[in-house]
């Protein structure tokens, strides 16, 4: 394979910044608390930068310190980033994003997995790692129509296996990125190493008719104790509104976020904002991840998946127990708590003893006070030092 440099071509880039000028405003009265979503005030001054200020470039030179690498898997197009592991024998690591994460959410973390020393670590740590955009996310884009998280875990193992030529390998993922890495625990358990991941949802989550509810269409026991109440709404309203139209009409909202770049920013920054703790990205940061999905035309097939996810249901590749057999390691983080958690081995226990925990060959499961849904970027040492565990005597 030869690497490709990622170049974003200036006729792209060119009309990006004259459809950010000719934004048409909503007048969005009465939202200053952003109760109806992200409010002008906040998201007005940050397309002016996209469209006058931010240095793309600058950023392309930074993913290009990496070699990234574009291939062809069966006919489904996958960019992948590649940082050669830095020890005594590292072993080849896959990591799989979510949704709205890029590529590049990995960042903080592949130096610090590939070259441990590097960092005050054991070189006997060091991974080999690749990280590639999910199939019709980022640069990995056209994709099938009929792409899910369980037929992106065959693309990857083919990658490892076939394209890369790795007999043995591991890997981790958040978000969706979880799901896909936990199929690959299912189905391919007995060529992975093991795997870690951010949350612990069933492969079976988006199966059933409402794939959308949160609740699985019961209603909140009308005893719950307020605090409890009010903190599951809280919790229902930061995911219920992306689940529900990414899995109902996903083409019907992608018409107007592939058309509008700041409609597109405005849907994806509201989850940024929202699922983070404490608004860990910069504008510059914000504007990378989103310059990424409109570079690759990547938002619509991005959120079809859900609604793929949903259509195309997980079925089991086999009836052992557990369901994941791989070894599993995972990371908790405290804004992710359930309604009720408030410490960190409150929320160990919590899945320990719900009916999540006996899907995985569970093997070190962590929790942390701190840091949101985006885990590698929000906490990176603290996933690091996790996964690190995680796979340690398992090589």
């Amino acid at each position: 394979m030869i690497p490709t440099p990622i170049h974003v071509p200036d006729e792209v880039l060119d009309d990006l910044r004259r459809r950010l000028r000719a934004t048409k405003w909503q007048l969005d009265a009465g939202n200053e608390d952003g109760f109806y979503g992200v409010p002008r005030s906040r998201l007005q001054p940050l397309v002016e930068y996209w469209a006058d200020g931010y240095d793309w470039r600058a950023t392309e030179r930074a993913m290009n310190v990496y070699a990234n690498y574009r291939v062809d898997v069966s006919g489904i197009p996958v960019h992948f980033l590649h940082r050669p592991g830095v020890g005594p024998r590292p072993i080849p690591l896959i990591l799989s994003h979510g949704w709205p994460w890029t590529f590049w959410h990995w960042s903080k973390v592949i130096d610090r997995l590939a070259d441990p020393a590097a960092y005050g670590g054991d070189p006997a740590d060091a991974f080999d790692v690749i990280v590639p955009s999910l199939p019709g996310f980022g640069f990995s884009t056209p994709t099938r129509p009929d792409m899910n998280f369980w037929k992106i875990a065959d693309v990857w193992h083919e990658l490892m296996t076939d394209v890369l030529g790795h007999q043995k390998y591991a890997a981790a993922g958040c978000d969706v990125g979880a799901l896909v890495t936990g199929q690959l625990a299912h189905k391919y358990a007995g060529e992975l190493y093991g795997i870690h991941i951010g949350s612990a949802l069933k492969l079976s989550f988006f199966n059933g008719d409402r794939g959308w509810d949160l609740s699985g269409g019961r209603p909140i026991p009308p005893e719950l104790p307020t605090d409890l109440r009010e903190g599951l709404v809280a919790f229902e309203r930061r995911f219920a509104g992306h689940l529900a139209a990414h899995v109902l009409h996903p083409g019907t909202l992608g018409y107007g976020l592939a058309d509008s770049p700041v409609g597109m920013l405005a849907w994806i920054m509201e989850r940024w904002l929202s699922w983070s703790e404490g608004e860990p990205f910069s504008d510059d940061d914000l504007l990378t991840h989103a310059t990424i999905y409109w570079a690759g035309n990547g938002i619509d097939t991005s959120i079809r998946t859900y609604a793929n996810n949903n259509r195309y249901p997980w079925t089991p590749s086999h009836d052992r127990k557990p369901v994941i057999e791989a070894p599993t390691g995972i990371t908790f983080v405290g804004y992710e708590n359930p309604p009720g958690v408030r410490t960190p081995e409150e929320r160990v226990q919590n899945f320990l003893g719900g009916d999540r925990a006996e899907w995985y060959n569970h093997v070190n499961v962590n929790a942390h006070p701190r840091g949101g849904h985006f885990i590698p970027w929000e906490v990176p040492n603290e996933w690091t030092e996790d996964l690190r565990r995680t796979f340690r005597g398992r090589r």
